[in-house]
């Protein structure tokens, strides 16, 4: 069975966000990466003309949201701030990090460069911790390849566990695969299965104690390991943010 578009209420994503989706039918994509790997000339190419701008509610970090059509079904495409990490050390990284974990997007395309690739994975590592159904987009593959870099797209696939689509986004090459890859997700043809972190027993044994103290206290939409690995991280931002979230009375009225 495919997503449904209904993993997050369009009233959560509204108040908390400033993200307008027009219906539960409509499914959400996060569009992140690093600064200056070609992350808006993406988000440019998918939503064109149907686009627009504002602010982050309580920030003065721009939003930028647009719509776009793929095999009739339609999609809300969320350009996140360009971030190196999501580990909230900055407004931009918080807002990032927030609209992963509760705005709980259908899927998130992390686009990276492909000449300093290593560098970029931080970041997707990061964000399939917290969600299964990422995407990434090797973008700027023309520059790789005028520096002679080769990358084996198989083999990233295989080692990250996530589809990896080769793309030069300014010029719109790749950008067909990127859009086949995300219907393939939604309608449940593929499943992205990522690579998971795992620690040494005495950590593993800590988060699991905190998640079993967790449970009840959290909904089953959140990931509670990646939120407990944040608690054992001493990142006091994250029960903030928790503390927002579950006290708005938007999330109490969401459909799931």
């Amino acid at each position: 069975m495919g997503l449904t578009g209904q993993s997050s209420g369009i009233s959560l994503l509204n108040n908390k966000f400033n993200i307008t989706k027009k219906s539960d039918e409509q499914i959400v994509i996060a569009l992140a990466g690093n600064p200056n790997t070609g992350k808006s000339t993406l988000f440019n190419h998918l939503t064109g003309l149907n686009q627009h701008t504002g602010n982050w509610p309580g920030k003065t970090v721009c939003n930028a949201q647009g719509t776009f059509k793929y095999k009739d079904k339609d999609y809300l495409l969320v350009d996140l701030p360009g971030t190196y990490s999501i580990l909230a050390n900055s407004v931009e990284e918080e807002i990032a990090r927030d609209f992963i974990c509760f705005g709980n997007p259908d899927i998130t395309i992390v686009i990276t460069d492909s000449t300093c690739l290593e560098r970029n994975l931080n970041l997707v590592l990061q964000i399939t911790e917290i969600t299964d159904n990422v995407v990434l987009c090797l973008n700027l593959m023309d520059e790789a390849k005028r520096k002679g870099i080769d990358i084996d797209i198989k083999k990233l696939e295989k080692s990250l566990g996530i589809p990896v689509i080769p793309t030069v986004a300014r010029d719109g090459k790749g950008v067909n695969d990127l859009l086949f890859t995300i219907h393939n997700i939604v309608e449940g043809i593929s499943k992205p299965t990522p690579y998971k972190m795992t620690y040494d027993d005495s950590i593993e044994a800590l988060v699991k104690e905190i998640e079993d103290n967790l449970s009840g206290l959290l909904d089953e939409s959140l990931n509670s390991r990646w939120i407990t690995l944040r608690l054992i991280d001493g990142d006091k931002s994250i029960l903030k943010s928790i503390k927002e979230i579950l006290n708005s009375p938007s999330y109490e009225e969401r459909e799931v």
